[in-house]
């Protein structure tokens, strides 16, 4: 530690924030923020007595020489560093989630696995997240899972604050690019852009700069650092909006998040050209507490400038002598970079594939011990917990045996829930997971084949560590309705059957059957997601009832039409009480293009966690 230690540094970079955090009593307990990072040394002295919640694995962060312990502990203690220790906290009052990310062997994480975090602060009640990281990007957009999350955290009102970026060029990093999340850059002691914070176009609508030079923070093993970066930025202003929140709820206890980001942007400071140098490089303007207020008690802030446009984000704190920071590559995913939606949210129906995982070596070979050995072309071999048809074969005489497996949906090759059955069925559900398996290894031509299932269930907000170290989220299954494997051959044939049976149908059975497998392949790879949204749940519902599906292809596909679109909306017609979104398929001739497009659509209610489908389905002609 090279620099004398003054614990209000960080209170004293911005005018009006330290009265700010005198004003609220150093924020309410009722406010959470959610800090997305590396580990945290929680038994760091700074930490003492802070409402700190750790969720996942943070055994490691007391290592020495672990540089995410160091990021994720110095974040977490710029914002709850508590009164009276060496690093004192922007909001110590407040309930901090914070969320391990990243791998350890590679400093990196997967924009799945980021948007599989910001879902689990959402379902822990986060109202701000702070992201001090990103992925370098050159469009600005994210991949669809990571700009699905961030889309639920504008439906359900919380705040994403993400580091803009520490490339020192005009580029982006997701998902800071993302309109919808308040990006933010760096400034050094004079107020002017450090040089290595990022800058761009769509920064200049959803960017705010704060001081991000030399700031205070802890680092593990109860040592003191200044490090720079747009990393260490973002905590300022992720703390700033905790405190105007904690603020905004005094008189309205509904108040969100979300709103707050729009009023630190309406009261930015403007550049001052005359002052700094480069005006570009300030994105919207820089951290200005009374101008937020003065927007909150005239709510004048500008609606348009913290709505939809598309994705993008990154960023990172440095060594206070580094020029750039920890740099993130373009290929190797979220880095941590160091220079009103319905109230049940937790809901899901997702679509993928059923895998398992063991969790340690142990379990692993307890399994292998308990196996008995397989004859292979006449040859008796060990047993391979990891071979599918016989894991399938042991847990078919020993069915008991199934809940020590963790079992996972799976998109493509990629965990994304771990999956607890539960409640009075709990071992119907477990055996039944255990055949939709079964069918998964069954020969892709077999009439039984499973390609994929569709799981109904509850996040629960715990999580669970895989044997790669990946941490994933677990989802409750409390029922086996709405527990389907998708026999893909089956369906196809029956559905191709029954269009092929109408009186108006002119296209043959391999065409209709071709058709129908496109739509559900559609759903699966093109319109790929975590299952959590309305929408999104209402889509994959669709998917899965095929039956139905074959119905609106019956007319469609018996004129020689094809499938142009999938699109969801909320549903202006529905019952009290129902979350329910018209699906919407656009067939088109491919043949003539002049000819008017014809639209199906059926409505579905995702209240629940078995959807439904709502009245008949409805058909109309439109212009392309």
């Amino acid at each position: 530690m090279s620099k004398s230690v003054d614990p209000h540094r960080n209170l004293g970079l911005v005018p009006g924030l330290a009265q700010l955090r005198d004003r609220t009593d150093g924020g309410s307990p009722h406010v959470t923020v959610a800090v997305i990072d590396g580990p945290v040394d929680a038994s760091h002295s700074v930490f003492e007595g802070a409402n700190l919640q750790l969720l996942g694995p943070s055994g490691r962060a007391a290592l020495s020489g672990d540089p995410l312990a160091v990021h994720g502990t110095f974040v977490t203690s710029v914002l709850v560093g508590q009164p009276g220790t060496l690093v004192e906290g922007i909001c110590p009052k407040i309930r901090l989630l914070h969320i391990p990310v990243y791998d350890p062997s590679t400093g990196r994480a997967a924009q799945l696995e980021l948007a599989l975090a910001i879902e689990l602060a959402i379902s822990e009640g986060a109202d701000i997240i702070n992201l001090s990281g990103g992925q370098y990007s050159d469009t600005g957009v994210a991949d669809q899972f990571l700009t699905r999350a961030v889309d639920r955290c504008e439906s359900q009102g919380v705040l994403l604050v993400a580091a803009a970026g520490n490339d020192g060029c005009e580029c982006l990093h997701v998902p800071a690019a993302a309109a919808t999340v308040l990006a933010v850059g760096a400034l050094n002691d004079e107020g002017e852009a450090l040089d290595f914070s990022n800058w761009g176009e769509l920064y200049r609508t959803n960017g705010i700069m704060a001081p991000g030079m030399d700031i205070l923070g802890a680092a593990p093993n109860g040592q003191i650092e200044h490090l720079s970066g747009t990393s260490c930025a973002a905590p300022i202003v992720a703390g700033a909006a905790a405190l105007l929140l904690s603020l905004a709820r005094r008189s309205d206890p509904r108040a969100r998040a979300h709103s707050i980001g729009r009023y630190i942007l309406a009261g930015a400071l403007p550049c001052r050209p005359m002052i700094v140098q480069s005006c570009e490089r300030m994105l919207a303007g820089s951290l200005n507490i009374e101008g937020a207020l003065r927007a909150m008690s005239t709510d004048s802030a500008e609606p348009q400038q913290f709505e939809s446009r598309s994705a993008g984000p990154s960023c990172g704190c440095a060594g206070s002598d580094s020029s750039g920071g920890m740099a993130s590559s373009p290929l190797g995913g979220i880095t941590p970079s160091m220079a009103d939606a319905p109230d049940d949210g937790n809901l899901v129906y997702a679509l993928g594939s059923i895998s398992y995982d063991f969790g340690t070596e142990a379990r692993r070979d307890s399994f292998k011990q308990l196996m008995p050995p397989v004859e292979i072309d006449g040859v008796v071999v060990p047993p391979n917990p990891y071979d599918a048809r016989q894991l399938v074969s042991y847990l078919g005489s020993n069915p008991s045996e199934a809940r020590a497996v963790i079992w996972t949906l799976n998109i493509e090759l990629t965990p994304i829930y771990a999956l607890e059955p539960a409640g009075a069925f709990g071992a119907d559900i477990y055996n039944r997971v255990v055949q939709l398996l079964a069918g998964e290894i069954l020969a892709e031509s077999d009439t039984d084949h499973v390609e994929r299932v569709s799981i109904p269930g509850r996040l629960t907000g715990r999580t669970v560590k895989l044997f790669s170290g990946q941490i994933v989220p677990v989802l409750q299954i409390d029922n086996s309705r709405g527990l389907y494997g998708w026999r893909h051959n089956f369906l196809v044939e029956q559905a191709a059957e029954a269009v092929s049976s109408r009186a108006d149908a002119s296209a043959d059975s391999s065409t209709i059957a071709n058709n129908l497998r496109g739509f559900l392949d559609r759903v699966y790879y093109d319109l790929r997601n975590l299952g959590v949204l309305s929408a999104d749940r209402a889509v994959n519902f669709a998917a899965t009832n095929a039956f139905q599906a074959a119905a609106v292809f019956s007319s469609a596909l018996g004129s020689g039409m094809q499938l142009e679109s999938i699109e969801s909306e909320a549903s202006p017609y529905a019952r009290r009480d129902a979350d329910a979104w018209d699906v919407k398929l656009k067939f088109f001739d491919p043949e003539n293009t002049r000819r008017a497009r014809t639209v199906y659509r059926f409505t579905v209610d995702v209240s629940e966690i078995m959807p439904v489908t709502l009245g008949e389905i409805r058909s109309w002609s439109t212009a392309g």
